[in-house]
C-alpha cells in the first residue's frame, strides 16, 4: 500500500482533501493532509515569521516524524512550492512527486518571482504585511453554489512570507531518484494560465509526465473521484 502526503494551496487548508482522501483510504493507503502554518485551523498561529521555509517544516516533520517513506508527495497550487522545498530535504523519502495545477520552481524563485509584476502587486497592499487576503472565489474554477458556499466558509488569509521567500534546491528535481508527474487542471478556463505554461515546458522535458483533468484549478473539489482515481494509478 502507497502512502500519500496531500499538500494544500494557498487560502486553503487540510479541509480540502475531504472528498479525496476517503477515497484513496478506502483503497487501504494511508493518507496525511498536514495543513500548513497559519492557515485554516492553524490560521491562529499566523504571524509576520512565517515563510516558506515553516511551511516546508511543516511536511518535512510531518514525514521524518512519522518515519514516512515511499511517500507520493503531491502539492497544489502554491503548494508546488512547498513539496519542491521538501524534495531537496528528504528526497530519499519520496516514491513519486506529483504537483496539481501548481508552481513548480527553480533553485532561487519565489511565488512572486514566477508571477512577476502581478506577484509584487499580490503582495504590496498596505495592510497585507502579514497576510495575503483570497482573492476572487472565481479563480478557483469552482462553479457549483454548495463548493463556493464551502470556499467562501473555509478559506483563510495566507502568511504573505511564503510569498516572497525563495525555495533553495541542492539540485534540479530532475535529478533526483523520484518519479516526477505534473497534472494540470485543463478546463476551458484555465487555458491560458500561468500552470498551461508550466505544463508545456515539462512535456518537452523526459523526466516529467505530464497529463490533466478537464476541469477547474480546485481539482480535488470539483472532480474528486477521478483525481483519486488518477492518483491511485500513481502509487
Amino acid at each position: 500500500m502507497a502512502t500519500y502526503v496531500l499538500v494544500h494551496g494557498a487560502w486553503h487548508g487540510s479541509w480540502c482533501w475531504g472528498r479525496v482522501a476517503p477515497l484513496l483510504r478506502a483503497r487501504g493507503h494511508e493518507v496525511w493532509t498536514p495543513t500548513l502554518t497559519g492557515l485554516a485551523e492553524r490560521s491562529h498561529l499566523g504571524s509576520d515569521a512565517v515563510c516558506l521555509t515553516t511551511h516546508i517544516d511543516d511536511v518535512v516533520n510531518q514525514i521524518e516524524f512519522e518515519d514516512l517513506r515511499d511517500v507520493v508527495l503531491v502539492g497544489h497550487s502554491y503548494g508546488g512550492m512547498v513539496v519542491t522545498g521538501v524534495a531537496g530535504r528528504a528526497a530519499e523519502r519520496i516514491r513519486h512527486l506529483v504537483y496539481l495545477d501548481a508552481f513548480v520552481p527553480s533553485d532561487g524563485e519565489s511565488v512572486t518571482k514566477m508571477i512577476g509584476a502581478a506577484g509584487e502587486a499580490m503582495v504590496s497592499g498596505p495592510d497585507w504585511r502579514v497576510a495575503v487576503p483570497p482573492p476572487p472565489l472565481g479563480d478557483f474554477g469552482v462553479t457549483q453554489p454548495d463548493d463556493l458556499a464551502w470556499l467562501r466558509a473555509k478559506m483563510t488569509a495566507h502568511p504573505r512570507g511564503t510569498f516572497t521567500e525563495a525555495v533553495h534546491l541542492p539540485v534540479p528535481l530532475e535529478q533526483m531518484g523520484f518519479s516526477r508527474t505534473y497534472v494540470l487542471a485543463s478546463g476551458e478556463a484555465d487555458r491560458g494560465s500561468l500552470f498551461q505554461a508550466i505544463a508545456s515546458r515539462l512535456r518537452g522535458m523526459p523526466a516529467w509526465h505530464v497529463t490533466g483533468l478537464p476541469t477547474g484549478h480546485d481539482m480535488m473539489l470539483t472532480l474528486p473521484q477521478e483525481l483519486a482515481s488518477l492518483l491511485l494509478s500513481l502509487a
